[in-house]
């Protein structure tokens, strides 16, 4: 899906301005940044810089002020809102910090939701939803609900059900940031595995120099703007 040049997400000069009340604040201020297909990239900056305001863009859950976001060189931020919706179903995984599992519904259950918005038959869906869980390593706790899981095994649900439409794109909101280092450092490398191995592209915002440690490359953002460097 990426361009020639193998360029998959392309922001292009992206403002982002939110109102409260009568004052306007400027989150992101003329950013720009490309992702390669097949990168993990960790985005990292203080609190309130903008990380998952930028991460909302590229998935298509939010629309810029001005510029544009571009992925696999389509203008997500021109389509229509039902346009959108179905092109995020199809192209976009989203790992929550806080797993956003439903805990009336099995671990199969809540991997199978995406497809819920598919044209799947139950027995291909089942089929997706079983590989998904077999690739996280919970095959075995298919049918145990969120309250019998750990806090890394919830993740690694969450993980499932962001691949089980098998995305374009990975994005991962502070991934570790509710586990444990044991638990974080299993979620990680499952992240390292799904992109050296299955090719997965993966964006993932986090605070932890551990966690971005693990990423292919790394950008900071502070004031609206990324940089190369660590923020001083």
């Amino acid at each position: 899906m990426s361009n020639d040049d193998g360029v998959l997400v392309h922001v292009d000069s992206v403002d982002k301005t939110f109102r409260r009340g009568t004052e306007e604040i400027r989150v992101l201020a003329g950013l720009n940044l490309t992702v390669q297909e097949g990168e993990f990239l960790a985005l990292m900056g203080p609190s309130g810089s903008g990380k998952t305001t930028l991460l909302n863009l590229i998935g298509g859950l939010d629309r810029p002020t001005s510029g544009s976001v571009s992925v696999g060189g389509e203008a997500i931020d021109r389509m229509s809102g039902r346009r959108l919706a179905r092109w995020r179903s199809q192209h976009v995984g989203l790992v929550f910090q806080f797993y956003n599992l439903l805990p009336v519904l099995s671990a199969e259950r809540n991997v199978e939701l995406p497809l819920l918005l598919t044209h799947l038959s139950k027995a291909d869906r089942r089929k997706h939803v079983a590989t998904a869980l077999k690739v996280v390593g919970l095959e075995d706790r298919s049918r145990h609900f969120p309250r019998t899981l750990s806090g890394g095994e919830q993740q690694r649900v969450g993980i499932a059900r962001a691949i089980v439409t098998d995305p374009t794109l990975l994005l991962c909101d502070e991934p570790t940031g509710d586990l444990d280092r044991k638990s974080g450092d299993e979620v990680l490398g499952l992240l390292q595995a799904l992109n050296r191995e299955h090719g997965k592209t993966i964006i993932m915002v986090t605070h932890d120099p551990h966690a971005s440690a693990r990423a292919t490359r790394t950008v900071y953002l502070d004031k609206g703007q990324l940089s190369t460097t660590p923020i001083a």
